[in-house]
């Protein structure tokens, strides 16, 4: 049987782009397929500063094209194009935000939503115009970190209107499902919610929408990066280095889709101890300050581990609008100072 395209275009569905669970081929880079006999060559079409990742996708796809039956010689050609340098790769602006930032980990469980929720409270404590999104569709926090159990309403305009708790414009899966009715999704819809939560909410002028993103780098992550001009990413950590190992491969993520890495917050650095005040490095020392500086960013800030931000964000009213004048709060505060300082760098 002779060789077909379809075929062709099946194999590298194999091929995965680096720091992605999507193919190459989903990514859209394949542009041709020309077959003549045993003999098969493919052009694809990648926008990167990264010269491993072609050469990767190049090695990879020619010796499993080699491995099909009936191919006798295989090339990928590849031709390279210069990325945006103000956001990633095919991303496009929403239209009234000034600024759309990732909050980000590699690794679930390290508090990202909690920095993400406080951060949104403290920027427009401060006079901003702010908007969060919980892009977590399959592990949504925001509606209960922020206390609210409404259902969003649409416009005339079929724009959905995001909920406003404390300042803060909100959107979230939260707010679509029943408490325990888990979000039954599959790829394609994973997508379409995602736009929808970014394109089709009535944000208004915003000065920031922050993106609490699932933890690792997923189809939702790809979605966002290919789809919307980022300002940056933030990436929220905790000490040791199972989490550290983790946080590289999200900066990796960014770093291939030219996305720049505005800081990184060290979550649960320290543990005082009440009665005697005493500190305890629970999970290590000083794992945040040394990835900063290997990322070449800015150590945004070191939060401590701590019952007062878990008791506020488990009562629906986060830390920095539940106690401002705590020693948290005040954290969380210089963060988000450093965070608009990074922005305005870029």
């Amino acid at each position: 049987m002779p060789l077909t395209e379809d075929q062709i275009r099946d194999a590298l569905k194999q091929v995965k782009y680096p720091g992605f669970s999507r193919d190459v081929v989903s990514f859209g880079l394949l542009r041709g397929i020309d077959i003549e006999g045993g003999d098969v060559t493919v052009q694809m079409t990648l926008s990167t500063n990264d010269t491993a990742i072609p050469r990767q996708i190049r090695e990879q796809s020619e010796a499993l094209l080699r491995s099909l039956p009936g191919v006798n010689s295989a090339a990928v050609r590849i031709d390279i194009q210069a990325p945006v340098q103000t956001a990633a790769v095919g991303g496009t602006k929403i239209e009234g935000i000034r600024h759309v930032i990732a909050i980000a980990s590699g690794k679930g469980g390290v508090g990202k939503s909690t920095v993400a929720a406080n951060l949104a409270v403290s920027l427009a404590r401060g006079g901003a115009r702010v908007g969060l999104c919980d892009c977590d569709l399959y592990g949504p926090s925001i509606a209960m970190m922020f206390g609210s159990r409404e259902r969003p309403l649409a416009d005339e305009q079929e724009r959905i209107l995001p909920i406003e708790r404390f300042g803060v414009k909100l959107m979230s899966m939260g707010f679509l499902l029943d408490d325990d009715s888990p979000a039954v999704l599959r790829g394609p819809m994973v997508t379409r919610y995602t736009q929808q939560f970014l394109r089709q909410v009535a944000w208004g002028e915003l000065d920031y929408l922050l993106l609490d993103l699932p933890p690792g780098t997923g189809d939702i992550q790809l979605t966002i990066v290919q789809t919307v001009a980022l300002s940056g990413a933030v990436l929220v950590t905790t000490p040791q280095e199972v989490a550290l190992i983790d946080v590289r491969k999200a900066a990796a993520m960014f770093a291939k889709t030219n996305v720049p890495v505005l800081g990184i917050v060290e979550n649960m650095s320290y543990f005082v101890s009440p009665g005697d005040g005493v500190r305890h490095d629970v999970f290590g020392a000083g794992g945040g300050a040394r990835e900063a500086a290997r990322l070449r960013t800015t150590l945004l800030g070191e939060l401590p581990l701590d019952i007062p931000t878990r008791e506020a964000g488990d009562i629906g009213c986060p830390i920095s609008e539940h106690q401002p004048e705590s020693e948290q709060a005040r954290i969380f505060q210089k963060i988000a100072s450093s965070l608009r300082t990074a922005v305005n760098a870029k």
